[in-house]
């Protein structure tokens, strides 16, 4: 079984695209699909984020987006980057112009009515990108949820998959050799959230990100031993918060995010998750 990942990226709620993916893996059995999708994006910050995420999981883009400059970016991120991507809407859209001579509105959601869950999930998903890699230490205590962990932990993806779920997360990451920002001893422990490995995965998924990049699989940043440090300088951090750990070992994204959902307290959440 041939294992693909593939995201859906539009502008309102993404079920077009997402139906269209779905048939068309229909017709392959030996094929099977992940799917992660992005509904509501409208900004360029956002969109720049999840690109970069379908490079890091080499995925294929399905995006139903009625900017053209959005869409254009999507389909040279894609040229640039060798990943295979469709545009759902815009070959639509010119079939409609040159059929009628008029100019299509541009207004994303025209087909769904929105509320406040849209400006709600748009804001998330915009703290996520902003907050992302500990880049501010001031989101640790704006956010509903922080993500710890050491580095290739799957702490972005799983950030911007929450962010989808209308919640707030700021994630930061771990080092033995990294200053911790003392905003994180101000954040409820209840709202913290600590990733881990398995020493041999991640040593794996770091020689792969080496690669990737052109260099030795073998360097200071795949050194087993470094990373048995980092790891258990992270789960000691834990303890002391007392946050809960969650092995991402062999689970998906959308499984440690199911994990952290149903563990959350709500209470201390301003606002409901969306529908």
């Amino acid at each position: 079984m041939q294992q693909i990942t593939i995201f859906v990226i539009s502008d309102s709620s993404g079920e077009t695209a997402l139906t269209v993916a779905q048939t068309a893996v229909s017709q392959y059995p030996a094929v099977q699909a992940s799917y992660q999708r992005f509904p509501f994006i409208q900004t360029d910050s956002i969109l720049d984020g999840i690109l970069n995420l379908a490079k890091k999981q080499r995925a294929m883009i399905f995006h139903t987006l009625v900017s053209p400059k959005l869409s254009q970016r999507v389909r040279e991120f894609a040229a640039k980057n060798l990943l295979q991507q469709f545009d759902c809407i815009q070959p639509a859209m010119a079939v409609m112009h040159q059929a009628t001579g008029l100019e299509p509105e541009g207004v994303p959601g025209l087909v769904h009515n929105l509320n406040d869950t849209y400006f709600d999930r748009i804001a998330a998903m915009e703290f996520a990108v902003t907050y992302d890699d500990g880049k501010d230490p001031t989101g640790l205590l704006k956010a509903d949820i922080v993500i710890l962990g050491v580095s290739r932990t799957s702490k972005t993806p799983l950030s911007l998959f929450l962010a989808n779920r209308n919640l707030r997360v700021a994630n930061l990451p771990l080092s033995p050799k990294t200053q911790l920002p003392d905003e994180l001893w101000q954040v409820d422990p209840k709202r913290i959230f600590g990733l881990t490995n398995k020493p041999n995965i991640l040593r794996k998924i770091r020689q792969e990100r080496m690669i990737s990049y052109g260099l030795p699989a073998d360097s200071a940043y795949s050194d087993a031993d470094k990373i048995t440090e980092e790891l258990d300088y992270a789960q000691k951090l834990y303890k002391k918060i007392g946050c809960l750990v969650i092995d991402v070992s062999n689970k998906s994204i959308e499984e440690t995010a199911t994990l952290i959902m149903e563990s959350v307290d709500y209470d201390l959440i301003p606002h409901p998750l969306a529908d």
